[in-house]
């Protein structure tokens, strides 16, 4: 990409053309955010690597849009001031003119989940507990992109201690939807989503233990990653754990660049676009009637399933040998049961006061659990675990629809109904998640399209457990069949 084709890409080329030699590159920079900000992360790092744009031309920019953009979304909260996140890329740049380039992140912005700790930053895990808090030192990811040169500008925002899809907490306030500001960016890593979605971000991180990275992903427009379980942590886990962390990005290709920057271990080989010529898609759809869907999302996934079937995959309707409510049994025992460690704050009379009322709802369903409940749980899991070998014996991939509803108004904290049927928790809606997550699978969340009211949906395509390569070039031939990720709408 030469300087001349960089200038192309802006919207404003005529006026900047005419700017004259003396205008600084920070103010060129100002005038040019539409374009440094809608590259994408990989095409932002070659320019930086080949300084065809300054880091300092890149941050200009950023903070221009973010200032412009965030206090309708709300996606980047406790940011950096500008002086010092200028400051920051300057000495980025004079790194690269001596020659010493930290790595394909160098001089890009970013703002990890306000549920991770980044050393010097708030670090508020969306509680009034800790709206003062200051971390000392990073995660042990947030070290791993920090040394690929990014400059953390802040962080991105989460329901309070990452509970619920829906991202509102008492410290900042609700994220909207990037494609519409008025609805719920879900979560519970809907800052990050959403700030991906706005393009305040090149890439984000999030975590997923109900689906953060994929429901965020879905009301979002944007590609959500979330790991085989146990695969980002530093040292194995000795049983499959709930939750993940994992990444998003603007598209498949940025995704997989910000995971092998995140994982202990980046995945060795060439990515490429899967052949989908003669690959097995199981499409499991409502679970049979199981779950309840909002209208119009089944047909959404199933006609993108078509764009699929039409480059040679062979896509089957198919149901499974399980009862689906042993799952929720199953999966409700298990994250209830995980609540243990925040007995001290509901112990406390001045900090359960601060605790939103489905934190102790679950906090009190853990107390409940007995040990033989615990036991049943897991034997369950085992089952579940054997069906999804029995699955993925006829299938590559199995497919479901990320979410059951599309995105809802974010003064709403959760649906209450979907359609007729009343949800009996704060977090049922969101049921069609918990088979993956069970399971530990690599799950990717592509999107499927957009109802009449421009709110956005996507569906979750899982792979076999450590099959993460194989979904996520499944994502890249994805893109190649559909242009949903290019419908990006009109910023609020």
């Amino acid at each position: 990409m030469d300087r001349r084709r960089f200038l192309r890409l802006s919207v404003a080329t005529g006026a900047l053309l005419a700017l004259p030699v003396a205008v600084s590159r920070q103010a060129f920079a100002a005038a040019l955010p539409s374009a440094i900000t809608d590259f994408s992360a990989l095409d932002l790092s070659a320019a930086i690597r080949a300084k065809e744009v300054s880091c300092v031309e890149v941050m200009q920019a950023y903070l221009t849009h973010i200032h412009r953009v965030n206090p309708t979304y709300n996606a980047i909260v406790s940011l950096v001031d500008d002086d010092s996140l200028l400051q920051q890329a300057r000495q980025a740049d004079r790194e690269l003119a001596a020659g010493n380039y930290a790595g394909w992140m160098h001089g890009m912005p970013h703002a990890a989940k306000d549920l991770t700790a980044v050393a010097g930053l708030v670090y508020t895990s969306g509680s009034p507990m800790y709206a003062d808090r200051i971390a000392d030192r990073d995660a042990s990811w947030v070290t791993r992109v920090r040394n690929s040169g990014a400059i953390f500008i802040g962080k991105t925002n989460s329901p309070e201690f990452g509970l619920g899809s829906q991202t509102y907490n008492p410290v900042f306030g609700a994220t909207g939807s990037a494609c519409r500001p008025d609805l719920t960016a879900g979560g519970s890593s809907g800052g990050a989503a959403s700030g991906l979605g706005t393009h305040m971000l090149p890439v984000a991180d999030g975590s997923d233990m109900m689906g953060s990275l994929r429901n965020p992903g879905a009301f979002n427009n944007v590609i959500g990653f979330r790991p085989s379980a146990g695969s980002m942590n530093d040292t194995p886990p000795s049983s499959l754990p709930l939750s993940t962390g994992g990444p998003m990005g603007r598209n498949t290709a940025d995704t997989i660049q910000l995971l092998n920057t995140m994982r202990p271990e980046p995945i060795t080989g060439d990515f490429t676009p899967l052949n989908l010529r003669g690959v097995n898609i199981g499409w499991l759809g409502d679970l049979d009637g199981y779950l309840t869907m909002e209208t119009g999302i089944l047909p959404l996934c199933e006609e993108a399933l078509d764009s699929v079937a039409e480059a040679g995959a062979e896509v089957d309707a198919t149901q499974l040998r399980f009862d689906p409510s042993d799952l929720w049994e199953c999966w409700t025992t298990l994250r209830h049961s995980g609540r243990a460690n925040m007995l001290d704050f509901y112990n406390n009379p001045q900090t359960k006061a601060l605790l939103k009322p489905e934190l102790i709802w679950e906090i009190e369903q853990g107390m409940a659990m007995t040990d033989a409940d615990v036991e049943r749980a897991q034997g369950i899991r085992t089952r579940w675990l054997a069906e999804l070998d029995r699955l993925f014996g006829d299938y590559d991939f199995l497919v479901l629809p990320t979410a059951q509803v599309f995105p809802f108004s974010k003064d709403v904290h959760w649906p209450k109904y979907i359609g007729l049927r009343e949800m009996d928790t704060y977090h049922r809606w969101m049921e069609v998640v918990i088979l993956g997550s069970l399971g530990g699978l690599p799950i990717i969340n592509v999107p499927v399209g957009f109802d009449a009211g421009g709110r956005p949906m996507g569906m979750q395509v899982m792979g076999r457990y450590g099959d993460d390569k194989r979904v996520l070039e499944f994502g890249l031939a994805y893109e190649q069949r559909n242009d949903f990720l290019g419908q990006r709408p009109a910023l609020g």
